[in-house]
């Protein structure tokens, strides 16, 4: 299903911080491997979108992925991290499955299904598996046979609620109240769906990555976003620090903060970019 076989899995755990030589024959598919896969990934690769920012188009098979995000370290958006962490936990020997989620952080207003998620079952349990929400997602797997209880991530608090016709809602808890971040139904999604929805996401003039650098990581404690010239940093009892972030410190930020970077070409188009936006 997700092309796992044609991975290098030794360079993937390398990537996420495994770093020893054949490495994936250490690895068991069980609960306690993908929590160390999951949380790992999340902290090695940045979530970002500079290559749609860039025009340059965003490609989901196996082989590119792996070039982009694990050799060339950079980061990605939704679908890619997701389908490189579908790819990683398929070939350790995870039964995978896709799903299609909408966004519920920008309000009560209907959200078409953009966002790409993971299901990883481990002893018939399901567990919602997510690399690619950004600063807000979760670090590690979320159990969903069990709606409703409170699973703690560090300084972090998430749990799933159920509502009509199966459909699940993944939540926060930050500054003392539950905010709802994507709800998914049951109908799995294969690679060939997220083929469609990273058209959509990556080229249409409505797309929230089109216009805009966006650039994100999940700490333990701070959580960093890069929106635009906006740097925020997200801590759990509410608390939102922002600071402007202006064309000539962008690349230095980029390296600070997020671990990125990119070729003298890149940078000097991603600047031009966010100082076309004054």
């Amino acid at each position: 299903m997700w092309s796992g076989d044609e991975l290098d899995l030794d360079a993937y755990l390398a990537r996420i911080g495994w770093g020893t030589e054949s490495a994936s024959r250490e690895l068991r598919p069980d609960l306690g491997t993908l929590y160390a896969v999951h949380r790992a990934h999340t902290a090695a690769v940045t979530f970002e979108n500079l290559d749609v920012l860039l025009g340059r188009p965003v490609e989901l098979d196996v082989k590119a992925i792996e070039g982009k995000l694990v050799h060339a370290r950079r980061g990605g958006y939704c679908y890619e991290q997701n389908s490189l962490l579908a790819a990683a936990l398929e070939r350790i020997g995870f039964e995978v499955s896709g799903r299609g989620a909408r966004n519920r952080t920008r309000g009560d207003s209907l959200t078409a299904v953009t966002h790409a998620v993971l299901v990883v079952t481990v002893e018939g349990e399901p567990w919602l598996c997510d690399a690619g929400f950004g600063y807000q997602g979760p670090r590690e797997p979320v159990p969903l046979g069990r709606p409703g209880g409170e699973v703690r991530q560090g300084e972090w608090t998430y749990r799933v609620r159920e509502e009509e016709a199966g459909v699940l809602v993944l939540c926060v808890l930050r500054g003392g109240a539950w905010r709802d971040l994507y709800a998914f139904s049951p109908q799995r999604y294969h690679p060939v769906d997220y083929v469609v929805l990273n058209h959509y996401s990556s080229t249409h003039p409505r797309s929230a990555f089109v216009s805009r650098a966006i650039v994100q990581r999940p700490g333990d404690a701070v959580r960093l976003a890069l929106v635009g010239r906006e740097l925020t940093r997200l801590h759990p009892d509410g608390r939102v620090e922002r600071e402007d972030v202006g064309p000539d410190e962008l690349i230095a930020v980029l390296d600070r903060e997020f671990g990125l970077r990119l070729s003298g070409r890149d940078e000097a188009e991603v600047v031009r970019i966010h100082r076309a936006g004054d």
